[in-house]
């Protein structure tokens, strides 16, 4: 008796690019990436406010003259919660599509999304707290 093989259905070409060669499909790719992070930004109020923090905290951190290493801690807690809050989109989209009725199961993966990024703003104000909190202290 022959072994069943299992039938893997690829998507269309169209759908991921891979009909474009490497660089081709990298571009595809990169394309797709900055549509969601538009969609992001454009969609989420809390991406909002988000950009709006980064920008406070970039001035401020430009008028403190914070260190090198400073700015790069800063930067991956700015992206990191911008990444959580494009992360916390899809998890939504994507129980939102597989259960448009309410499901406790479905509630709590978006709770839990939702619950990872209160983590990494949190946490974000904590490193900005031990940066920019002794330099703002000074002033006053």
């Amino acid at each position: 008796m022959k072994p069943a093989t299992a039938v893997h259905r690829t998507p269309s070409p169209e759908l991921t690019g891979r009909d474009r060669g490497f660089w081709g499909g990298r571009w595809y790719s990169f394309k797709a990436a900055i549509a969601g992070a538009l969609h992001t930004v454009r969609t989420q109020p809390n991406a909002w406010i988000e950009l709006a923090a980064l920008v406070v905290v970039a001035t401020t951190a430009w008028l403190l003259q914070v260190s090198a290493i400073e700015w790069a801690i800063l930067a991956l807690c700015i992206f990191g919660v911008l990444s959580l809050e494009a992360i916390n989109t899809s998890i939504e989209a994507i129980v939102d599509m597989v259960s448009p009725h309410y499901h406790p199961l479905a509630k709590i993966a978006k709770d839990a999304a939702a619950g990872a990024l209160v983590f990494a703003v949190l946490g974000s104000l904590c490193v900005a707290a031990f940066i920019l909190g002794p330099r703002l202290a000074a002033l006053f």
